[in-house]
This record gives structure tokens, C-alpha cells and sequence, in this order.
């Protein structure tokens, strides 16, 4: 269970009691939740009006910020491919796990220096996450443009005698080449046709070479035939060798060509293996920054609102609990009986009515401060 409630209460007498109450209330006599500190550090607190748009400001960021992190992390998913069962492994923040980096939550002083202004540092995120996004953005178009060319190319190189290429199945020998009067086809016939074939093939138009087919390459379902015959037999040929369920294989034996498509896969190959290294480095670094930065905003969001709420001056206790999966509702529960004093309104509020400058019905409302920090959100199988 990887849900976090990060909640905050106002300080007792001291943050230490408020801590020590809810310790009490959620692991005696049953432990409903496993209880850290989340330590906020004493950041500038600006005017009451600046407070009320940074809180709105600060909810639309941590989606977006949400966003990118899951899109990085998807991303991964997608470029370890065959290797998906390393994603997690790759998924760290500051280079430990990322139940760890919250449980541990330290404040970074030197990427959000807190002597700027809250909205300052808001910005210093939104403008480090847009540009890990944009970057996202660019980097994934261009790799997937490589990878697609290269899964175009192997689709051609694969499945059915019918469409896929068949470069790398015939050789020179098979044709006559550089004649004026004769041309080798190629011939597609499904397994159960070979008999009708063997004994048709000759005498599907009045010029085909004798004895000249054979069978070059064959699939689960069909095999290829070479076939030699005049130039001007052709357009005869192919007419009955369609009345007979044979596909005469649109193909000229270049050899310039065919060297060119092989090039070019090689060529894609080697791309793609060079770009995989840099592009999974790039992705772990900037998957980091982008949670980083995610807590980073929840942790303004709980500083902002528990001012808002609790007033000044500043004194409360930020307090992130892992649930129990088991016992979330009695945890609930537990809180709302521990924190009702806090806000006596909340008792009569019904979260369902429409009450201007209140958006309850878009989530749920406590009398503490909530966010919910869910790390399955980054669980791949």
C-alpha cells in the first residue's frame, strides 16, 4: 500500500503534542496508520490575498506537476519495452525509492530557496516542470519517429509471403537478368495448391520455359515459386495464375535497392542502441526532478492551507500517515473525532450542496488540512 494522507492540525501548546496526540489516536489500541513527521520549513507567508490565489494557483500546478511525473514514468515504461519489469528499479527520487524520498521529506534550500516569496518559488517549479515536459515532448517525438521507421521496415521483413518484403529471401541465381526476351516472377501459392501448381504452371500462357519453376522459400501457410517465361507472356500469365488462386509478387531484383533497405535498417538499429542509453539516463534524472518537485508543491499546499485555516501566526504540525489498507475507513473515522473541534461547520455541511466560494462537491472536505500523495500511480507490471 503506497497511499500517503499528508495532513497538518495546529499546534497544541507545543507541534510536539499535536504529534504525540495523533500517534496516540491512530496506533493505540490498533495501529491504523504508519505516522511520519513531514518537515516544512519556516517559509515567507506574504499577504492574505496573495494566500487565497496562490491556494488556487498551487492546486492547478500539483496536477500538472502530477502529470508530468506519471507521463515520465510511462514513458520509461514504454522505452524498456521487453524490460518493463525495471521500471520501478529506475523510478527514484534523489536516488532512493520514492516511499523512502516522502517518508524522509526534506526541503531542497538550494532548487526553492525560502527566502524567496511563496509565488516565487511556485514559479521556479512551474517553469522546471514545463520545461522537463516540453523536453519530454521533443525527445519522445524523436525517438519514436526512429522506432516507428525501424518497426515499419522489420514489418516488412516479416509475416505473410503475400505483403512482406522479399529482399532477404531470394538471390541473384534465382533470376534471369539482363535478358530482352525473358523475366523470372515470383509466385505466391498456398500449400494445399502446390500439386495444381506443379501441374499448371507450364501451360498458364503459351510462353513459359519448361521445368523453369522452383520453390525458393516457404511460410506456415504458402510458398514462394520463381517462374520463367517470354516478356510478352506476362499480362497472360498473370490473368490465369489469379483464376487460379497463385499471386504473381509485384518485384523487380535490385540489387542497389535491396542494399539500401538493409542500410537502413542496420543504420535505424544503431541509431535506436545509441539513443536508448542517453534517452533512459535523461528520463531517470528528469523523472526525479519531476517528483521532487511534486512533493515540493504538496508541501507548499499544506503551508498555504494551514495558514488559511489555522491563521498566524504559523503554528502547526504537518504529519504524512501511510493507512493500512484494512482499517482507511476506521482511520477516517479516528481523525474526524480528533480534529471535529477545529471546524464546528464542517459537522453541518453537507459536501453534496452548492455553497458559493465552497467547492465541496469536487472533493471530499475534512476539518484538517488533506492531500493525498499516491505512489501507485508509478506501479508497473
Amino acid at each position: 500500500m503506497t497511499e500517503f494522507w499528508l495532513i497538518s492540525a495546529p499546534g497544541e501548546k507545543t507541534c510536539q503534542q499535536t504529534w504525540e496526540k495523533m500517534m496516540t489516536a491512530t496506533t493505540r489500541p490498533n495501529t491504523l496508520s504508519t505516522n511520519h513527521k513531514f518537515n516544512i520549513p519556516d517559509l515567507k507567508v506574504g499577504t492574505l490575498d496573495v494566500l487565497v490565489g496562490l491556494s488556487d494557483e498551487l492546486a492547478k500546478l500539483d496536477s500538472f506537476v502530477e502529470s508530468v511525473v506519471k507521463k515520465v514514468a510511462q514513458y520509461m515504461a514504454d522505452v524498456l519495452e521487453d524490460s518493463r519489469d525495471k521500471v520501478q528499479e529506475n523510478l527514484l527520487a534523489n536516488g532512493v525509492d520514492l516511499i523512502t524520498y516522502v517518508t524522509r521529506f526534506q526541503w531542497d534550500m538550494a532548487k526553492y530557496p525560502i527566502k524567496q516569496s511563496l509565488k516565487n518559488i511556485s514559479e521556479i517549479i512551474s517553469k522546471q516542470v514545463s520545461q522537463i515536459d516540453n523536453d519530454l515532448k521533443t525527445r519522445a517525438s524523436a525517438y519514436n519517429n526512429l522506432k516507428g521507421n525501424l518497426q515499419n521496415l522489420e514489418r516488412k521483413n516479416a509475416g505473410s509471403l503475400l505483403t512482406r518484403s522479399l529482399a532477404d529471401i531470394v538471390k541473384r541465381e534465382n533470376f534471369v537478368l539482363d535478358s530482352e526476351y525473358l523475366i523470372t516472377l515470383l509466385v505466391v501459392v498456398p500449400k494445399a495448391n502446390y500439386p495444381d501448381w506443379y501441374k499448371t504452371y507450364e501451360t498458364l500462357a503459351e510462353m513459359v520455359v519448361p521445368r523453369s519453376t522452383e520453390l525458393l522459400f516457404e511460410d506456415q501457410d504458402c510458398g514462394l515459386f520463381s517462374v520463367t517465361l517470354f516478356r510478352k507472356a506476362i499480362d497472360d500469365f498473370k490473368h490465369k495464375a489469379r483464376e487460379n488462386k497463385f499471386t504473381v509478387r509485384d518485384f523487380q531484383y535490385n540489387e542497389e535497392e535491396m542494399k539500401a533497405d538493409k542500410d537502413e535498417m542496420t543504420r535505424l538499429s544503431t541509431d535506436k542502441k545509441k539513443q536508448f542509453g542517453p534517452l533512459v539516463r535523461w528520463l531517470k534524472v528528469n523523472f526525479s526532478e519531476a517528483f521532487i518537485a511534486w512533493i515540493h508543491i504538496k508541501a507548499l499546499r499544506v503551508f498555504v492551507e494551514s495558514v488559511l485555516r489555522y491563521g498566524l501566526p504559523v503554528n502547526f504540525q504537518a504529519m504524512l500517515l501511510q493507512p493500512n489498507k484494512k482499517n482507511m475507513k476506521k482511520l477516517r473515522e479516528v481523525l474526524s473525532e480528533l480534529y471535529k473541534h477545529l471546524d464546528s461547520s464542517a459537522a453541518i455541511i453537507d459536501a453534496s450542496m452548492d455553497i458559493p466560494g465552497l467547492n465541496l462537491s469536487q472533493q471530499e472536505y475534512y476539518p484538517y488540512v488533506y492531500y493525498k500523495i499516491d505512489c501507485n500511480l508509478f506501479d508497473f507490471k
